[in-house]
């Protein structure tokens, strides 16, 4: 019996995109045009410009529609702020698919306010408004397990932050997104950008979607289905498990590798790999599988997980 992704089986093709990008709207360095025009430029299908939602840049949902053209889109969005995580800091949420018209939160800056909508409760209204939500940079956040299984409303994890990366060496969303998957929500996984054109924190992380056409609606549903991976380079063309084992179809790598809850993981090493068939015996009959590459020059992709239903969530 094979269980695969339905990203592999959806029909339609993959379309490159980033899905959290700043520009002069709000703490970006380049306009929204040139912030497009680039993305355009080095090949992407998509952008969603997501400047921070403050009242100190007038809370913006910036209109990219004028951006779009007949080989590349835009989908609206912002990064949302209100309410204090544990640390006290504000949180960072990402929400991709926003209506122009989204309400705002009392968030005129960067520090938490009395009585103002908690972070959970502006994701879900979020969520209730159509978008595709993400918890932003856990790692970069300082983010706790608590605060995030507090987001019960959130799609996915920023598993991989480019500018968190280049910026502070703080990139990673794994370990929270795992242990969510560990405690049977479910969730997806983007890696993307953060870019402000500051410092190098640009083209370095994105998401490649399976949609039937490279519009915001379809895109969008995609999004939210799942259906997609991220990556910094090497390409997944299919992602299953079938008798025993993780079987992974990609473009030449080093290293594939099985991942699933607690310390289980597997990997098999070689040149130029294009396929290759990890057995699950280490992975703790995990109810969730998920795959990650390794190229060559050290750049990954992952994908979302699998649910095997191999044994019920532990309490």
């Amino acid at each position: 019996m094979t269980n695969r992704l339905s990203t592999f089986s959806a029909p339609g093709r993959f379309w490159r995109g980033n899905l959290h990008t700043h520009s002069t709207r709000s703490d970006g360095v380049l306009d929204p045009e040139e912030v497009c025009r680039r993305y355009r430029a080095e090949g992407y299908d998509f952008l969603a410009l997501t400047d921070h939602f403050v009242g100190l840049f007038g809370y913006p949902i910036v209109d990219t529609k004028p951006m779009r053209t007949t080989s590349f889109t835009t989908i609206l969005g912002a990064e949302l702020h209100s309410g204090a995580m544990a640390n006290g800091e504000l949180w960072h949420l990402l929400a991709v698919g926003l209506p122009p018209d989204f309400a705002p939160s009392n968030s005129p800056g960067f520090r938490p306010e009395k009585d103002q909508e908690s972070g959970p409760e502006l994701a879900a209204r979020a969520v209730a408004a159509g978008a595709f939500v993400a918890i932003a940079h856990p790692q970069w956040s300082g983010l706790t397990l608590d605060d995030a299984r507090s987001i019960t409303s959130a799609h996915a994890v920023e598993v991989y932050n480019h500018g968190c990366a280049t910026g502070c060496d703080r990139p990673d969303g794994f370990a929270i997104a795992d242990l969510l998957l560990t405690e049977g929500r479910d969730l997806s996984m983007i890696a993307t950008d953060d870019a402000h054109f500051s410092e190098p924190d640009h083209f370095g992380g994105w998401v490649m979607v399976k949609a039937g056409a490279n519009e915001p609606e379809a895109l969008l549903a995609a999004l939210k289905a799942g259906n997609f991976y991220s990556t910094q380079g090497p390409e997944l063309r299919d992602v299953r498990i079938e008798d025993g084992h993780l079987v992974v179809e990609c473009s030449a790598v080093s290293s594939i590798i099985a991942i699933g809850w607690g310390t289980g993981a597997k990997a098999v090493h070689g040149h130029s790999l294009t396929r290759g068939a990890v057995p699950l015996e280490r992975l703790n009959n995990s109810p969730w599988v998920r795959a990650a590459v390794i190229d060559a020059a050290g750049k990954r992709a992952w994908s979302n997980p699998i649910w095997t239903g191999a044994l019920p969530i532990p309490a």
